[in-house]
């Protein structure tokens, strides 16, 4: 099998990935995933498409993650993983959506407007 690449967003996050045959190594920026990632909940995002396809240990990933914080960026990686299974194997693909992994989430923070404290918080207003 050849390597396949795919993509995957979240908030700010960006997540690209590498996968070939192998057994089962996923490497996030040089490190181990489980190192990577603070939580055993992270780690399980990470594995879910993997676990839900049967797919865990067939496939060496090779990640590169950037931007946003470790949730982000696990649901990211979530997101990327899931393509590549689909673009290895379309039947992968009713599996993962009845289970909301096909789906890019579009829900990002909003920004800071001037004038004001926050991005709807106004100043405290006084009539006198």
């Amino acid at each position: 099998m050849e390597v396949l690449n795919a993509l995957g967003r979240r908030k700010t996050a960006i997540a690209r990935i590498y996968v070939k045959d192998g057994d089962g190594k996923i490497i996030v920026n040089g490190r181990d995933f489980k190192d990577y990632f603070p939580t055993a909940i992270l780690h399980y995002v990470v594995e879910q498409p993997l676990i839900l396809t049967e797919n865990t240990g067939k496939f060496d990933i090779k990640v590169n993650l950037k931007g946003g914080g470790f949730n982000g960026q696990a649901e990211a990686l979530r997101l990327a993983i899931s393509r590549a299974l689909v673009k290895m194997d379309e039947e992968y693909r009713p599996v993962l959506k009845e289970n909301g992994l096909m789906r890019r989430d579009p829900r990002m923070v909003e920004r800071k407007k001037p004038g004001q404290p926050k991005a709807r918080k106004k100043f405290q207003f006084s009539k006198r």
